[in-house]
């Protein structure tokens, strides 16, 4: 039998055996490997310090709404991309295997923001209508929307060349702009908190949930890049330079994001420095589907590494341990 992403009518998605695509099934068994839930992460410390007068200034309460505002809707969007759209169309039945995990992985995060805002006794009509009243966050959210609007027809096939290129362009606004990019800024803010020892447990949550991203990231540039090997005349030089413009916007628009999260810098970490570090990812997402890199910026943020590495830390739950086998194989950048 022979198995393919896309367009495989030998293909039944109902027998898994034997796998052909490895890396889908080495991303699901990391991605178990990896399991938590938000409320086995305290929050006691960061309730105290929320209420605490003058505990957090103006600016750093307003960078934390403002990632909680974007993510809790960010994540619903991937989540909702992923039932109605790519596993419609991916019928290989070890890629579905983990987008469905991958799909549990989105509902746990967006059950991280509920619980945060609950913890924090936040107004949820507030974080949840960010997306339509903060102008950079909704242009993040319409950006990736737009770029896979298409997909959310009912009637979408990836039959002829130029709807397999609307289905990858779709794959890069989620993966590797919205997860691959948007994201990042997001974690650096918040586990910088972390590093400052403030905010400890939305910080540890956002370790976790930064944990399941890097798998999710993995899975969605290999699943580009073998629908781009298996459909070599998509590949086109137009097509890949379509990919560079998008993320090159999606490093802009997220640019513009922490310029509006930190308009002073908080804690050491300002918008300048967001914006060298995402044209570093940048490079990294471009090099991992195989396109060139275009920035040759560096890391600003060489403590983030170290600040990952949940090896070195602290047994979390203290009533179980945390150490992950995993861990010292995620490529987390």
């Amino acid at each position: 039998m022979i198995k393919k992403i896309l367009n495989c009518d030998e293909t039944d998605p109902n027998k898994i055996l034997p796998i052909k695509y490895q890396w889908a099934r080495e991303c699901f068994r990391m991605g178990i490997a990896n399991n938590w839930v938000p409320e086995e992460i305290p929050m006691q410390q960061d309730i105290e310090l929320w209420k605490k007068q003058g505990g957090l200034s103006d600016d750093e309460r307003r960078l934390m709404l403002w990632n909680l505002g974007f993510f809790s809707t960010a994540e619903s969007l991937t989540a909702n991309n992923i039932v109605l759209s790519i596993y419609r169309h991916v019928t290989n039945p070890e890629c579905r295997q983990y987008l469905l995990r991958q799909a549990y992985e989105e509902s746990i995060h967006t059950e991280t923001f509920i619980y945060s805002c609950d913890s924090l006794n936040l107004d949820p009509d507030d974080i949840y209508n960010m997306y339509l009243r903060i102008p950079s966050i909704k242009k993040k959210d319409e950006f990736v929307v737009d770029m896979t609007r298409s997909l959310m027809d009912p009637g979408f096939a990836t039959r002829t060349t130029n709807d397999i290129q609307k289905f990858v362009s779709d794959l890069v606004g989620y993966y590797v702009i919205m997860e691959g990019i948007f994201f990042y800024a997001g974690f650096v803010m918040m586990l910088n908190f972390l590093r400052h020892n403030r905010m400890v447990g939305l910080g540890e949550q956002f370790q976790y949930i930064l944990r399941d991203e890097t798998i999710h990231l993995a899975f969605g540039s290999d699943l580009i890049n073998a629908i781009t090997a298996e459909n070599p005349e998509i590949w086109t030089k137009d097509f890949k330079q379509s990919i560079v413009e998008s993320i090159r916007r999606g490093v802009e628009l997220e640019h513009e994001y922490a310029e509006d999260c930190l308009p002073r810098g908080v804690l050491g970490v300002n918008a300048d420095m967001i914006g060298e570090y995402l044209e570093y990812i940048a490079d990294r997402r471009l090099e991992r589907i195989n396109l060139p890199r275009v920035y040759d910026s560096k890391n600003p943020f060489p403590w983030l590494s170290e600040i990952m590495d949940l090896r070195k830390e602290k047994n979390f739950f203290e009533t179980r341990v945390t150490e992950y086998k995993t861990g010292g194989q995620l490529q987390w950048e």
